[in-house]
């Protein structure tokens, strides 16, 4: 009970000293998914943002190594080529939390994401996209050496 107090005083310090400094708008703080983030497999996280089962897509480019001798730190990229999309999301299956970064994409943007996000262990990790309303998927295996989350 403590702990989950302490997550959620934590998680509102940063977002108000976010929107404070103006990093985010106090709309987009209002609008942040708590359910999708505190998701505990693929299924629980896609169907928190909205959506149901993801289709598999040739169309989305994801890059990340086989193997990261850092989980603390390793790097994924994911570009579309889905028309319309609306939403890229980067699911990690055997993290805590599933949901590892989720991002938004403006009408007439390319939609290329590059980031780093924490693995605790060898996992499938998956770039899903949101176009045209309805979530597809690519997937991929990443080994890792030296555990992130913890480890």
């Amino acid at each position: 009970m403590n702990a989950k107090r302490r997550d959620v005083l934590r998680m509102t310090a940063v977002l108000s000293l976010m929107a404070a400094t103006g990093l985010i708008s106090e709309a987009q703080a209002a609008e942040w998914n708590q359910t999708a983030f505190d998701g505990k497999s693929v299924a629980d996280v896609i169907k928190a943002l909205g959506g149901s089962g993801p289709e598999k897509s040739s169309a989305i480019t994801f890059t990340a190594p086989d193997i990261a001798e850092n989980g603390a730190v390793v790097p994924v990229t994911v570009a579309s080529n889905i028309p319309d999309t609306e939403q890229i999301a980067i699911l990690v299956e055997k993290n805590p939390n599933t949901l590892a970064a989720d991002f938004t994409i403006p009408a007439g943007t390319e939609p290329f994401v590059t980031t780093r996000v924490k693995m605790g262990q060898t996992s499938v990790v998956h770039a899903a996209v949101k176009a045209g309303g309805k979530w597809y998927v690519a997937s991929k295996e990443i080994k890792v050496t030296l555990g992130g989350c913890g480890g």
